[in-house]
């Protein structure tokens, strides 16, 4: 253990003495070594609580490798001795000097159980790796895209601004004492690590022997806001609690016209619900919806944030956000009441979003498509012009025929809002989206529910700006069927096998590989479970090859394209804390207006056959259904 020379810390304590009143320039000693110290001036209150630089001994811990947003695993797994404090070693080790001595970063989450503790923790490791500031937001709340906000917009009283942030959230994962944990590092330009340090952080957590921390410096009350200052060896070390809304809040009010929404909002022709599924959203949808925008606050449901989420599971989706779905009029009975005309939902930390119409889905793939085909004309952020469009592979090519029809940059990346986030950084992406209900643009580097819902909203007042005194409401279905009327429509579902055995799901993807040496014998198959459905005429492994850096992502999901466009996609899902999630996505493009009011399930019934049958989805995980369909 690393600790105090005696002898120096004597001449500190004759310091401490000598003008108990004043702050007063004296010299710090920085550690080197057991026997050795540096020196620097700094002013340092002489009543400032101090604190001293403990070096602890530990040992690698297998399963730390990051998956797309971050490591999460269990509680249980997370509270075992050393198991966070190493991933956060980890993670300072893995990054530059400048980016961590001297630097400010922000620590907060979706506020799940565990982590008040785990920002304890990171604070006093912080402090020991010789960190000057910590920013955390109220109560330890702040939602993934409001840490984005904070990291780009935000500076502190002293012209400070963070260089980084430790995000504590399983995102759209359930949480308790039984349930999921995780952490991620976003880097200075608010988005998440790229693979470049994740795999260092991975490297990191294999070889790890010891780490610093501040044992015997105070716990911080971090449901108080204002700054709490202390002393270490290198130096004053500050961590300051700040109302989680307020940066978020002015973004958004620079992005959107507030006034439009507001006089939709105020119309007796409409109605408004919220979800926030009890996760960190609540934070901000009363400032928003209700005091910036004038919504009744009996329009919020599940707005108060809890470390477990009301028990429930905070995914936003027809699944799992039951009360919304139906007070939306799409539950399987009917409450008699007559449904809102917009409805709305977002995850544990905020970042996914759900949009729905009376009686009427919005798929996050279709969402994208018409948020971007409609931005120039309805947000005033976008009314320049859009620098281009991006969407995960899996998700819906609907934004594709749209950037070709307005003439617009397109992308295809893999799964991973860092991805979109390199071609935000070089000016080439305006507006983006996956299909995991994620949708934003480059306001921030992080996906972000309220925003998607905010730009719904403002889409709805522009096309209603003539109606609300007298003339017929255009609905969300309304704007939904006009887009597919011009652009076409794109069928489309997910299923999702959740927790399926890790061996299983890697033999059925090997499989699904091996098929494709042959599209020959995968035609013989597919013809054999349904003859009315389109040729194979391509089959492949996702490679991304990125346009910015030129980096390289392999192996990221298994295609099989048809003659006719459509499409079939398997991909193992690295948001999971335990098992595997293999996702199936299955998609038919339809350009003929007569033929895009047909029920969704029913359209790809054909397509939906010969995915489970030529993938031997049963045989494999021993699933007869998908946990989830959306």
């Amino acid at each position: 253990m690393w600790r105090w020379n005696s002898k120096f810390l004597h001449l500190f304590r004759q310091n401490k003495t000598a003008e108990s009143s004043k702050a007063t320039p004296f010299p710090i000693f920085s550690l080197v070594s057991s026997n050795y110290f540096l020196f620097s001036a700094a002013p340092i209150h002489p009543d400032m609580v101090r604190f001293n630089v403990t070096t602890k001994h530990t040992a690698p811990i297998d399963g730390q490798k990051p998956g797309t947003s971050g490591l999460r695993k269990k509680v249980k797994v997370f509270i075992q001795p050393n198991y966070l404090e190493n991933f956060v070693q980890s993670t300072f080790n893995a990054l530059t000097a400048e980016k961590v001595r001297g630097a400010t970063l922000v620590v907060s989450g979706d506020g799940r159980y565990y982590s008040k503790d785990a920002i304890q923790i990171i604070i006093k490791m912080a402090a020991a790796n010789g960190v000057r500031r910590i920013w955390v937001g109220q109560n330890g709340l702040l939602s993934t895209p409001a840490v984005s906000a904070v990291i780009r917009e935000r500076v502190g009283v002293d012209g400070s601004r963070a260089s980084g942030a430790f995000i504590l959230t399983a995102s759209h994962n359930p949480g308790g004492p039984h349930e999921d944990f995780g952490i991620k590092y976003n880097m200075e330009n608010g988005g998440p690590a790229p693979e470049g340090i994740t795999d260092k952080i991975y490297e990191n957590t294999k070889s790890i022997k010891e780490y610093l921390i501040a044992e015997d410096l105070p716990n911080v009350d971090i449901s108080a806001i204002g700054v709490s200052n202390f002393c270490g060896p290198e130096g004053q070390f500050d961590v300051e609690v700040f109302d989680s809304a307020s940066d978020y809040v002015k973004l958004m009010k620079s992005i959107f016209d507030f006034e439009s929404i507001r006089k939709l909002l105020s119309s007796p022709k409409f109605s408004f619900c919220y979800d926030a599924l009890h996760g960190v959203d609540g934070a901000y949808a009363k400032r928003i919806f209700v005091e910036e925008l004038g919504a009744q606050e009996s329009s919020l449901l599940n707005c108060v944030p809890k470390e477990d989420f009301g028990g429930g599971h905070p995914d936003p989706n027809l699944t799992y956000a039951k009360e919304l779905v139906a007070r939306m009029g799409l539950g399987k009975s009917s409450s008699g009441q007559e449904p809102p005309e917009f409805g709305a939902a977002a995850d544990g930390d905020a970042d996914r979003n759900m949009v729905l119409g009376k009686r009427f889905f919005v798929t996050p793939s279709d969402s994208v498509a018409i948020i971007a085909a409609n931005a120039v004309e309805a947000i005033p952020y976008f009314s320049a012009g859009l620098k281009g469009v991006a969407r995960s592979m899996p998700t819906s090519a609907a934004l594709d025929v749209v950037a070709k029809n307005l003439n617009l940059k397109f992308f295809e990346v893999p799964t991973g809002w860092k991805f979109f986030g390199n071609l935000m950084d070089a000016g080439m992406c305006s507006v983006c989206g996956e299909e995991s209900f994620g949708t934003g643009s480059d306001h921030i580097r992080e996906k972000d529910g309220i925003w998607a819902v905010l730009a719904w909203l403002s889409i709805l007042a522009f096309k209603n700006k003539g109606n609300l005194d007298g003339g017929k409401l255009v609905t969300v279905e309304d704007i939904v069927r006009q887009h597919w009327s011009t652009y076409g429509r794109h069928y489309y579902t997910r299923y999702d096998y959740e927790n399926v055995d890790a061996g299983a799901a890697k033999e059925l993807m090997a499989n699904l590989v091996k098929l494709q040496s042959s599209l020959d014998e995968v035609n013989g198959i597919v013809k054999g479970i349904r003859s009315d459905v389109s040729k194979v005429v391509h089959g492949d492994e996702f490679e991304y090859k990125d346009p910015v850096d030129g980096s390289i992502s392999k192996h990221q999901g298994i295609r099989y394209l048809f003659e006719d466009g459509s499409r079939l996609v398997f991909r193992l899902s690295g948001t999971g804390s335990e098992g595997a999630t293999i996702r199936l996505y299955i998609e038919q493009y339809e350009k003929d207006p007569s033929k895009t009011g047909r029920d969704s399930q029913e359209a790809l019934a054909p397509l939906v056959e010969v995915a489970l049958k030529l993938s031997k989805m049963q045989e494999f995980t021993g699933r007869s259904a998908p946990t989830v369909i959306t």
